[in-house]
Order: C-alpha cells, then structure tokens, then sequence
C-alpha cells in the first residue's frame, strides 16, 4: 500500500528549474532514498513533499488523498514530517524544549510525556543532557536530538534530509543505525542522502535525481551494483 505517491512534480525558483516530471513512490513500511549530487534537487524535492515550497506543477498524494494544496502546518497533522538538513535545533533552547517542539500536532501534544520517554530510551544519551543547550551539544548530538524532535510529531512518514552532513565517519554508522532502528520501530522513511554506501545498505529502494530530473531507479541491490552509480557516486 502507498503512503506517498508524487507524480510529475516539477519545482522552479523564478527562471531556474529545480525539478522538472520527478515521480516517486514510498509504500508504508518502507525505506526509500534519493540519491544525486549537490544541486541535483533532492532537498527541493523533500521541500515540496512537506509543503514548504510550492511546486509548479505535479501531485502529491499522502495516505490516498492529494496534499499538494494543503498548507504544510496540515501535513505535519496527518503524520508527514520533515527533519531538515544542517539540524536545525533552537541552540539556546534545552533538549528537552528542543524536544517538546517536535509534538506539533495535537494528538502528538496529547502523548508527548510517553513519546518523550520512547525518544530518551532510543537515544540515552539525551536524557543525561537534557537540561543543556542545544547549540552546546556535539554535531552528533544534535543529530540525535534533530531526529528525535521529528519523531515527537509521531511521523508516519519521516523525512531525513542529510542526516549524516558534517559528521565523522564513526557517528554517521551511529545515526544510519538510529534511522533503521525507527524504521523497525514501523515508521516509513524517506531519505535523501550524498552518503550512498551507508544508506544503499539502509534503504529497499532508491531513486537518482540528476539536475532536477530522475535518471534511475530501483532496488538498494540494483543501485549499488550499477555502474553508473557506481562510477559516480561510489568511486568504483
């Protein structure tokens, strides 16, 4: 069953085009990348799915019902969720009001003391700073906490945009198994990601945007074994 369906979405900033007839599918359950270098339209992409950006053209559809005109506050409501590239966290803020910000929507409101205690449990290393700045906190750290702030809006689609930007090579295996412990957990994800090694043993399927355009799509196994991937993003 589809949890998102965009079809034929095509995005432009005044006279340049950032995406132009991109289709993508995310069945509930799944994990589901986009790969493609910088500029080639992946944050765009994540940026019109959450309502943030107004596309030009083209559908999105979430839970079987089009979204593309409904105001991105609205899509937060019905479980899309979007942790943006760079973290993004409110440094003089606590963790724990970092936190607390993430449960946007009402029924996140409702439940955010067991949802907290849910975030705390997968990521322990919060608890024990939960009182500090957020802007004080290690790279990593905020992370963590920029994933864990997306899902106190209890996601049923999560959208990572670069999560591993900026991190050492030990803490990106950290978050990449952080991200497959929620997807276990039954939340679907969407990832967009320059890190293709890690997240091609993360996702089922992926899909490659080259300037603002799909040129490939598949499986995890058939994009780690094609060449063009492999030559242009795996240096092999």
């Amino acid at each position: 069953m589809s949890l998102l369906e965009v079809k034929e979405l095509s995005v432009a900033y005044g006279d340049m085009v950032a995406l132009e007839g991109v289709s993508i599918e995310v069945a509930v359950g799944e994990a589901v990348t986009v790969l493609g270098a910088n500029a080639a339209g992946k944050s765009t992409l994540l940026r019109a799915i959450s309502g943030l950006t107004p596309p030009r053209a083209g559908e999105v559809g979430f839970a079987g019902e089009r979204i593309d005109q409904v105001p991105a506050h609205e899509r937060i409501e019905r479980g899309l969720v979007l942790v943006p590239e760079g973290r993004m966290v409110f440094p003089f803020l606590s963790v724990e009001d970092n936190l607390r910000l993430g449960a946007f929507s009402a029924k996140a409101r409702a439940d955010w003391e067991t949802t907290l205690e849910r975030v705390y449990t997968m990521f322990p290393r919060l608890p024990e700073r939960r009182r500090q700045m957020a802007g004080s906190l290690s790279g990593g750290e905020q992370q963590m906490l920029a994933l864990g702030r997306g899902l106190m809006g209890l996601p049923r689609l999560l959208m990572l945009d670069e999560p591993s930007l900026g991190l050492a090579p030990l803490l990106v295996r950290e978050v990449m198994d952080q991200i497959a412990a929620i997807r276990e957990e039954g939340v679907t994800i969407l990832i967009v990601e320059q890190n293709v090694h890690q997240t091609l043993k993360l996702a089922d399927r992926g899909y490659v945007l080259e300037n603002g355009r799909l040129t490939l799509s598949g499986t995890a196994t058939e994009l780690a074994a094609s060449d063009e991937v492999r030559r242009a993003y795996l240096g092999m």
